[in-house]
């Protein structure tokens, strides 16, 4: 059994693709790029098409000596495959090669390892690792054998190196589990706050690299860090967006989708896709130039499927469209109503026109009226207050009168005490429909 080296970033990628499975110049770019971004250097590419996956290796016998000859005379460090591997096959193609082997979703989770920045993006990003280490601890490494016990003060029925690293992995992901439990705990009091402000909510949401964290700095003017590159945002942030017809609105930024994400990473970056999941709105932002953006599409649904957001209403956001030569509009549909806008995020064409469009969507299911309240509905009053729809008020012999902003989803739940409030409540609604 070989030693692994722990450092190394000298690779030969090996590219499975199967008959019929699409653009496969586009996979093989997608995956360099999701490579590069991991800091290594690539020195030579494989492609292997898969008939039947082999259970030892998932690519064939011959591909995998083809793999073994090219590691060696390019010296590489570590094979990258890109395929999710099961823990058997990764630790056989190890041993026939001699060198590390990293199937993609242990190079997306390095990824994620390198761009965490928060203190929660951190203890996700370690939880994942460590689940996805979970499966792969099973005589790897050449240590991981020897004996404890034997010796004076260590007699008894031991335990092995193995058995001792399962054991405080499994400790240390049951530690992070409390540990993120308490931070999503502190984030979940925000977003409740939020939601007592009603505020309404939208968040970004789209392929990785489709440009999302450009239009969130060129809607909230903030400061998130944007780049050319995979996966360059991962820390949810969330920033005030004004200058809308129908108010104040919070937006937030979240992590890129990829095909085949990791599903341990899809379940520990709860916190960022909470943000999608409890929006009102989803800015669904496409590459426009990208002439895959129709399947890229569908891996974002899938995902937001996945995250139980797949009924939260979308707008899409056709994005770049400097690169594709397209001009910046707004398409509706039969009634109407906004479903695509087409802008640059960099150049700032369109950028009014999605204002535009979200002062529809989001106005549209707001209650903005007046209300006039007897000092008998002294309940109702106070449930208003508590949900923050009351924006002004005064107050005299007769009663409250108040001015009421907040989205129809806040309103409509709240009950009167008794018939008259009831009532009231009901023609507040129907005023503002």
């Amino acid at each position: 059994m070989f030693d692994r080296q722990k450092k190394g970033d000298r690779a030969v990628l090996v590219l499975p693709h199967t008959r019929g499975e699409g653009d496969t110049a586009r996979r093989a770019a997608e995956f360099t790029e999701l490579v590069k971004s991991a800091g290594a250097e690539v020195l030579g590419v494989i492609a292997a098409r898969i008939e039947d996956p082999n259970p030892r290796y998932y690519i064939g016998t011959g591909k995998a000596d083809e793999v073994a000859e090219a590691a060696r005379a390019l010296e590489a460090d570590l094979v990258l495959v890109d395929h999710v591997l099961t823990p058997v096959q990764e630790r056989n193609l190890e041993k026939h090669l001699g060198i590390r082997v990293v199937d993609r979703a242990g190079l997306i989770l390095d990824i994620f390892a390198q761009r965490a920045r928060s203190h929660e993006g951190k203890l996700e990003v370690e939880l994942a690792q460590l689940k996805h280490l979970a499966t792969r601890l099973v005589r790897g490494w050449t240590h991981l054998d020897t004996q404890r016990g034997g010796a004076i003060g260590n007699r008894g029925p031991g335990e092995t190196q193995l058995e001792t690293d399962r054991r405080l992995l499994g400790e240390r992901v049951k530690m992070l589990t409390k540990r993120l439990e308490k931070v999503q705990t502190q984030r979940g009091q925000q977003r409740r706050a939020r939601l007592r402000n009603t505020v309404p909510r939208v968040a970004l949401v789209g392929y990785t690299n489709a440009g999302k964290s450009t239009l969130f700095n060129a809607l909230t003017t903030g400061d998130v860090y944007a780049a050319d590159q995979l996966f360059a945002t991962l820390d949810p942030t969330v920033r005030k967006l004004e200058d809308l017809s129908c108010g104040p609105a919070v937006l937030a930024d979240t992590v890129g989708f990829i095909r085949e994400l990791p599903h341990d990473l899809v379940a520990a970056f709860r916190a960022t896709l909470a943000e999608a999941r409890d929006a009102d709105l989803l800015l669904h932002v496409s590459d426009a130039a990208d002439e895959e953006r129709e399947r890229l599409h569908r891996v974002v649904d899938n995902v937001l499927e996945e995250i139980d957001a797949g009924d939260v209403p979308q707008l899409h956001v056709m994005n770049k469209i400097d690169l594709a030569g397209a001009e910046p509009r707004i398409e509706r549909d039969g009634s109407g109503k906004p479903v695509r806008v087409w802008l640059s995020a960099a150049t700032g064409a369109g950028l009014d026109l999605l204002r535009q469009a979200l002062g529809e969507l989001l106005g549209g299911e707001r209650v903005q009226s007046a209300l006039q309240l007897p000092l008998s509905a002294g309940r109702l009053h106070a449930r208003l207050k508590a949900a923050g729809a009351i924006t002004g008020e005064t107050v005299d012999e007769h009663g409250w009168q108040l001015r009421i902003d907040a989205p129809r989803s806040v309103i409509a739940p709240i009950s009167g005490g008794d018939p008259t409030e009831t009532q009231l409540l009901r023609q507040l609604l129907a005023v503002a429909e």
